[in-house]
């Protein structure tokens, strides 16, 4: 289980270091092999693959006859990037990727469970800007009964 917040640099050569608290379960589910790709928040997704892999399928499993079906296709799988970690507990960022989401050298990386987020700082402040507004109303119908 992924959870909590991470302010990272990249390095020289776009390398993200992931945290050390992070690295030895994404070693075990899926022997550092992760796949990162395009949110259509305008940020990245990285999830080990194994957990990847039936997102994947079920996205691929619907009708490409559907415009947005085949645009949400393009972006989640077009854009999924297979990657290792090294023995550093590092991953190469495409230059596309981080093109698509604003990074350039600094991002913030959030656990979402399964998966990460990875956000372009000024993005991620915008983003919680939203949140802040929304404050009470943030819950959708149907969760009201979370003990928070």
């Amino acid at each position: 289980m992924f959870q909590g917040p991470s302010e990272i640099s990249l390095d020289a050569k776009g390398r993200l270091a992931i945290p050390t608290r992070y690295r030895d379960a994404l070693r075990a589910q899926g022997e550092g092999h992760l796949v990162i790709t395009a949110h259509p928040h305008r940020c990245l997704l990285l999830y080990p693959r194994p957990s990847w892999e039936p997102i994947r399928a079920a996205i691929m499993k619907k009708s490409g006859l559907d415009r947005q079906t085949t645009l949400l296709q393009g972006l989640l799988v077009g854009h999924a990037d297979d990657v290792e970690m090294d023995a550093a507990g590092r991953v190469l960022v495409s230059p596309a990727l981080r093109r698509f989401a604003g990074i350039e050298r600094e991002l913030m990386m959030f656990g979402q469970g399964s998966h990460f987020k990875l956000w372009n700082p000024a993005a991620w402040d915008k983003q919680f800007e939203e949140i802040e507004k929304l404050g009470p109303d943030l819950v959708p119908a149907g969760m009201e009964d979370l003990s928070l």
